[in-house]
């Protein structure tokens, strides 16, 4: 079968990688290559599409419960749904709700904790929170004024050793003088409901209503500040000074990433680090194209000599070895993702069936905020997988492709 002069790289190039060589090695090397390539594009991308799953849960988790933006007003806000109704319309801004913070101590059962208390509105906490979503026991309803009810995260309750229905004691840090001296302000709060959202809030979180929040707080306003959920997170720090600078200077802002910025910077980071470390299975893959090609150029120099006295050119001889090289590290590269896809997919239910099969537990919720194993799979981080990985493969097959083509066809031959 003739090729054309275009094709001959292609067809040759083919042929020296189905064809069964003399030489065993250089074959063990080529398949060793290719595995290496499959192995380290997979693992790159599932550990990635791990990482991606446990970003996304703490991102809806934490910032599900942390505020995206709240606007603060000295001594209180006192019409905060006028404030609402201003922001609601404000682009950008899917809802907010009034938030109340109180920092004191718990203590029950002979236990002391040390809790932020959020007083919130229940009617209007759904839009704005995960809360409502996350109740193990009760409900955010049974919050009412007045009864001074509160709900707890279930590792705080667990802490504290209550359960709904039980009583508890709240002191805040302001002091109250007496008689008897300086106290500080206590009050007797009821358990009325225990949630669970993840991460550290279950444990050193309370809610209470807002009328009671402020009562405790003896503010001036019906709530210390609006917290303000955005439709685009991301959007937080821009859009908050925006807000405040349209109020007329009456409001100060804050946003999450001023309290939560520095854990998903990390992350991110993490991830990044992970990634590149994870590269260098790729990389070593690559390096063993470039020991393929270089034993193959050195097993095939008669044949190189022979398509230069028949009139191939350095370059079409450069392409044949690269379309080899290329030919391994795209096989590998392909069946890796492939491999690694149907992994990023299925791993939270393989873990689960694992942990069921042999009665352990890989994530437990008493240390973890969640229980199984996350995975949400990027298309984006396929790509640049993809494409990071057949450009080191390309680059692998340059300097025996180049050494090929320098062959000379007289001293190749001199010994045939």
């Amino acid at each position: 079968m003739s090729l054309s002069p275009g094709s001959l790289p292609l067809g040759i190039g083919l042929r020296y990688l189905s064809a069964k060589r003399r030489n065993h090695f250089i074959s063990f090397i080529s398949a060793s290559s290719m595995v290496g390539m499959t192995l380290g594009v997979a693992v790159l991308i599932l550990v990635l599409s791990v990482m991606n799953g446990f970003d996304r849960e703490l991102r809806e988790r934490i910032l599900g419960m942390v505020p995206h933006g709240v606007l603060y007003q000295a001594g209180g806000i006192q019409d905060w749904q006028e404030l609402a109704a201003r922001v609601d319309q404000f682009p950008g801004v899917e809802a907010s709700a009034p938030l109340t913070r109180l920092q004191g101590m718990m203590g029950a059962n002979g236990r002391v904790r040390g809790v932020i208390v959020t007083g919130v509105a229940p009617e209007a906490e759904a839009r704005v929170s995960i809360l409502p979503e996350h109740m193990t026991e009760g409900s955010i309803t049974d919050l009412l004024p007045g009864e001074y009810g509160v709900l707890l995260g279930d590792l705080l309750a667990r802490s504290l050793d209550v359960v709904v229905g039980d009583k508890l004691t709240l002191m805040l840090p302001e002091a109250t003088f007496s008689p008897a001296g300086v106290i500080p302000r206590v009050r007797r709060l009821t358990v009325v409901g225990i949630f669970s959202v993840g991460a550290e809030l279950d444990s050193n979180l309370a809610v209470i209503h807002l009328q009671d929040a402020a009562k405790l707080g003896r503010l001036n306003g019906a709530a210390e500040s609006l917290r303000i959920k955005f439709t685009n997170l991301f959007d937080a720090p821009t859009l908050i000074w925006q807000l405040v600078n349209k109020l007329d200077g009456l409001y100060s802002g804050s946003d999450w990433t001023r309290t939560q910025g520095n854990l998903f910077s990390a992350i991110r980071m993490e991830k990044t680090m992970i990634g590149l470390l994870l590269l260098m299975i790729v990389a070593v893959a690559a390096f063993n194209i470039i020991s393929t090609l270089v034993m193959v150029v050195t097993d095939k120099q008669a044949d190189i000599a022979i398509l230069r006295t028949m009139g191939a050119k350095p370059r079409t001889i450069m392409a044949i070895f690269m379309v080899q090289g290329l030919s391994i590290g795209i096989v590998g590269v392909v069946l890796g993702t492939v491999l690694g896809v149907i992994a990023a997919l299925t791993i939270s239910d393989l873990v689960a069936w694992a942990e069921k099969l042999f009665g352990f537990q890989i994530l437990s919720s008493d240390v973890y905020f969640i229980s199984y194993l996350p995975s949400q799979l990027l298309l984006s981080d396929v790509a640049v997988i993809m494409s990071a990985s057949l450009l080191l493969s390309f680059l692998a097959t340059l300097y025996p492709s180049w050494r090929a083509s320098r062959v000379q066809p007289a001293e190749a031959l001199r010994y045939e």
